[in-house]
């Protein structure tokens, strides 16, 4: 389903998982299926990853339904849940919000996130300093990389999904009540 492009991102994103879940703790086998399988819908039509999204009773907003770039991962946990029958909420949840986030992100969901944005193929201007940051603090790393995620929609005139503000927002919160 994948074009060879995006599988070596899967692989890339699935061994990054691996590695994070060492170093923060987890379930290696969880975060490579996650890892491997973010992306399973994002070379499939738009059309087939909303009827995905509408077949599994997820209801998207006007920010959502404006944003096809995060439609993927939404329709692709569908998609996972019903052809493959992997019923684990973990990894349905990691797949389906590796692009936006959200706020009360369980760990898998990070780690998917953060390995996405710093998987070993990617070449985006800073991803160096990414990857360093990664490897400090996973909610520092993450908080850095949804700034970097709203800035980017902001400068190119795009809508910013409600789940990415509120992910932005708590991890603002909880930084600066750790501050205090």
């Amino acid at each position: 389903m994948l074009d060879d492009y995006r599988y070596h991102h899967s692989l890339c994103v699935a061994k990054e998982a691996v590695r994070l879940v060492k170093k923060y703790g987890g379930d290696e086998q969880k975060a490579y299926i996650a890892g491997i399988l973010h992306d399973i819908l994002k070379n499939t039509p738009l059309s087939d990853q909303l009827h995905w999204i509408k077949k599994s009773g997820i209801i998207f907003d006007s920010i959502q339904l404006a944003s096809p770039p995060i439609w993927h991962g939404f329709a692709a946990s569908a998609f996972i849940k019903e052809e493959l029958q992997i019923a684990d909420e973990d990894i349905l949840l990691a797949v389906r919000y590796h692009t936006t986030g959200r706020a009360g992100m369980t760990h898998l969901e990070k780690i998917i996130y953060m390995a996405d944005m710093t998987s070993a193929d990617r070449s985006y201007k800073d991803v160096d300093a990414m990857r360093k940051k990664v490897n400090k603090n996973l909610d520092e790393a993450l908080l850095d990389s949804l700034k970097f995620s709203v800035s980017s929609l902001a400068k190119k005139g795009l809508p910013i999904p409600y789940d990415t503000i509120m992910a932005y927002n708590e991890l603002c919160v909880a930084k600066r009540e750790e501050s205090n």
